[in-house]
């Protein structure tokens, strides 16, 4: 029984025990949560306050830098225009001074505008930025170099006003129509970018060309065989993608090949300046012809690349000369025996201290002296009627050349004339006599017929024709007809 009892009590304090234990746990529980609440509160505070000082500080660096290029921008561009002015009003007389101070003041501009560029390109990021940091920043700097453009056209509109001096306004046109010429200054800067090769690079590019070229030939192939018919010419997917990764290697050192050798079309245009094309156009010639060389340079024979392409860029320009420089083209051929002429002809002035004779120069050639002659003829260039004469240049060339189709009013007065007396002459004829020399001679329309024609007029015969133009001949030879007409044989 005191057993019983026992359990009994130990069975009751762990119940009583258990009811006290539960509202210790709930009341855990809630402490637990208000606890994660207070922390997760807190530390989104701290997060929060952190980001805005982040933000703030980049914002104000904005700011800052925006500020610093604009003041900076406006302060160097308005003296550079107050340069100008000032220089200008001095040498008003001189429109070339005013003229060289505004291209100073444009090239001024450009450095300004070249070095807020390349300061646009310099990363200001802080620590641990993010790639959206950099794309806001890139925005910022197009939206400052879009205010800058639209800063420098109203500078422009408030410094160009009516006070300027006619020679700053002719200085102004004057800088905008050679804004051209710069085009070629700009290609020089830009192609002395890439830098020059050695034979090991020119070596290695070679080869890279020659193994893309092949690829694209094999691909070439393949589908040329494929398109007639052929199911066995086929590429598996990865020689395809090995096929076509070979070919844009290729291109890619084709270009850094061009590129590098640019330089080398420059100074070979240069020698042909002055002959009948502008220098931009040699140098697009010669380009073309560099692209040639490219493609036909075999780089086991161990000569330079420069050694190679020098002949086919002097061939595609002095072409292009052959074919575009004259106003009147003349064949590739001939063009080549002018300018052995014209070196013949320099040497012999060096020799005899004379300007040598055809028949010297016939002889030197080994041709005859009329071909001497003939290729002379050929190499002589038009002139323009509009040309100016003399001094003054108040006169044309045009003005001096007879115009051989011209009617002189005096001449035109007599022909008039004629053909009234001649009229009143043919009236004192019989009406068929008239006839027939009006259609044998074509006094009405100018086209003289023969005389079956005439007989075809009248019905009867070539002889019958014959024998009245011979009489209506003899009639008009009268001194009474024919003294009128005599006077107009003068």
């Amino acid at each position: 029984m005191a057993a019983t009892d026992s359990s009994d009590q130990v069975l009751g304090a762990g119940e009583s025990t258990s009811e006290a234990s539960a509202p210790a746990q709930k009341t855990a529980k809630k402490t637990a949560k208000k606890t994660a609440k207070k922390t997760a509160k807190k530390t989104a505070k701290k997060t929060a306050k952190k980001t805005a000082k982040k933000t703030a500080k980049k914002t104000a660096k904005k700011a800052t830098k925006k500020t610093t290029r604009k003041s900076a921008q406006k302060a160097t561009k308005k003296a550079a225009k107050k340069t100008v002015r000032k220089s200008a009003a001095t040498k008003a007389t001189s429109p070339e001074a005013a003229k060289s101070s505004e291209d100073l003041a444009e090239d001024q501009t450009d450095e300004l505008d070249a070095d807020t560029t390349d300061d646009a390109d310099i990363d200001f990021d802080p620590d641990n930025a993010e790639m959206d940091d950099e794309d806001e920043f890139g925005d910022d700097d197009d939206d400052l170099e879009g205010d800058d453009a639209d800063e420098d056209e109203d500078d422009g509109s408030s410094v160009w006003d009516e006070d300027e001096s006619a020679a700053l306004r002719q200085a102004r046109k004057d800088a905008e129509l050679t804004a051209s010429a710069d085009s070629v200054r700009a290609y020089l800067k830009q192609i002395g970018k890439v830098a020059l090769l050695n034979a090991e690079q020119e070596v290695s590019l070679a080869k890279r060309i020659e193994a893309g070229l092949y690829a694209q030939y094999r691909m070439d192939e393949m589908e040329k065989a494929r398109a007639e018919g052929d199911k066995a010419a086929k590429l598996s997917p990865m020689e395809k993608r090995d096929m076509r990764a070979i070919a844009r290697d290729g291109r890619k050192a084709k270009n850094h090949l061009l590129e590098a050798n640019l330089r080398l079309v420059v100074s070979l245009a240069k020698r042909y300046t002055g002959r009948g094309m502008a220098f931009l156009d040699l140098i697009q010639e010669g380009n073309l012809g560099l692209i040639r060389a490219v493609e036909k340079f075999d780089y086991t024979k161990g000569y330079k690349f420069s050694t190679y392409a020098t002949w086919w860029i002097r061939q595609a320009i002095t072409r292009a000369m052959a074919d575009q420089a004259r106003t009147i083209r003349i064949p590739v051929h001939m063009v080549e025996v002018i300018n052995k002429l014209g070196r013949i002809q320099r040497e012999l002035l060096q020799d005899l201290g004379r300007e040598p004779t055809p028949l010297e120069l016939a002889k030197e050639m080994d041709i005859t002296e009329e071909k001497v002659l003939e290729i002379q003829q050929y190499a002589r260039e038009p002139i323009s009627l509009d040309q100016t004469i003399g001094d003054e240049g108040d006169s044309q060339l045009g003005d001096f050349i007879e115009d051989s189709e011209a009617v002189i009013a005096v001449d035109a007065v007599s022909f008039t004339l004629l053909q009234d007396q001649l009229q009143d002459v043919l009236t004192t004829l019989s009406e068929r006599e008239a006839g027939v020399v009006r259609l044998r001679f074509g006094l009405t329309d100018g086209m003289p017929r023969t005389l079956d024609e005439i007989g075809q007029v009248y019905g009867v015969t070539r002889e019958r024709i014959r024998q009245i133009e011979s009489k209506t001949m003899s009639k008009l030879r009268h001194p009474s007809r024919s003294q009128v007409l005599r006077d107009y044989l003068d």
